[in-house]
């Protein structure tokens, strides 16, 4: 009989523990060892024998151009801004006559209307109040419908007109000159009627100087070279964008054209201060030709402005030194 026949050790016990209230369950014989194979990492984008995939690229987004800048102001503009020209005209009358009023209370209204066409000063006031109405309303009415500040809309520019100050002044100064010098190859009126309201005195010639080289200018320009010039120049821009025709015909066709359609009003605005005389008519023409062309070189209205001033400055200076500083006005009647 061999030693496990004869070993003393009890059999196990094989009857569950009432006591535990785990189930019974016979444990499985433990299996041999095996090498531990990872079975998903071959799914993994990092293992090493799997190459490295980019992602995939974001799905193509096309951002649409934006639109092209508002072409301001235009034509539309220059028909509201001519209409507003009715309402400035009786309120600065109104405002004018109410001023001259207060300062001469013993005047009855009706003989101060018939005096705002007689006398220089107050016609001047009459008109400097009606610009100021004008102004006014322009700047409430278009910068609502521009969006945008009225002299930003107009392209004032201020900051261009003085970095090129002297330049500026200048061309000023030498325009006048020589319209001065070609007024005698032409045939020029010998009382205009601009001549005959500086001669009624000499309050009123300084007044009218005063005028002449600061509201008369501002006012021109901004009409003018502010409201008629670009917005004939969009014409053609908003033509360019339609590809109706090219940009070098905006430049070899549309410019020019723009420049001789804001002169010839301009000129014939100052035709009844010349008799209508087309000498000077003519010659007005020809300084509006260069305010056009600095308006649109520096596209500022303000080196525009600059310019008129000081062209206007120009002639009044010659007729001061003619009139021993507005003190001999009957030297103009010879």
């Amino acid at each position: 009989m061999s030693d496990a026949e004869t070993t003393n050790d009890p059999p196990p016990d094989l009857t569950p523990d009432l006591h535990n209230d785990t189930p019974y369950a016979p444990q499985a014989a433990p299996e041999a060892s095996a090498p531990l194979i990872d079975n998903q990492a071959d799914n993994q984008p990092g293992y090493l024998w799997r190459p490295i995939e980019p992602p995939p690229p974001p799905p193509l987004q096309l951002v649409p151009p934006p639109p092209p800048p508002k072409l301001i102001p235009n034509l539309g503009h220059v028909l509201v801004f001519l209409v507003l020209i009715f309402p400035a005209l009786i309120g600065g009358y109104i405002i004018a006559l109410l001023s001259i009023y207060a300062t001469h209370p013993h005047v009855r209204i009706p003989v101060l209307m018939q005096q705002i066409g007689q006398n220089v000063i107050y016609a001047i006031s009459m008109q400097a109040a009606i610009y100021a109405v004008l102004w006014a309303l322009a700047a409430l009415v278009f910068s609502l419908w521009w969006g945008r500040s009225f002299a930003k809309g107009i392209h004032w520019n201020f900051s261009a007109a003085t970095h090129r100050f002297l330049w500026l002044a200048l061309l000023g100064g030498v325009t006048g000159l020589a319209i001065t010098l070609a007024g005698n190859f032409l045939p020029m009126p010998k009382a205009p009627p601009i001549l005959e309201d500086i001669t009624k005195s000499a309050a009123g010639a300084w007044v009218l100087m005063a005028f002449g080289v600061t509201v008369a200018p501002i006012t021109e320009e901004l009409a003018f070279r502010g409201f008629l010039l670009p917005s004939l120049v969009n014409v053609f821009r908003w033509l360019e964008r339609k590809r109706v025709i090219g940009e070098s015909a905006v430049h070899v066709i549309g410019i020019p054209l723009s420049i001789v359609l804001t002169s010839i009003p301009f000129a014939f605005m100052h035709a009844a201060q010349v008799s209508n005389s087309w000498g000077p008519v003519l010659l007005i023409g020809l300084v509006s030709v260069v305010l056009c062309i600095v308006r649109l070189a520096t596209d500022s209205v303000a080196a525009g402005f600059l310019v008129h001033a000081c062209y206007n400055l120009t002639l009044f200076t010659g007729l001061l030194i003619q009139t021993d500083g507005f003190k001999h006005l009957d030297k103009l009647k010879m």
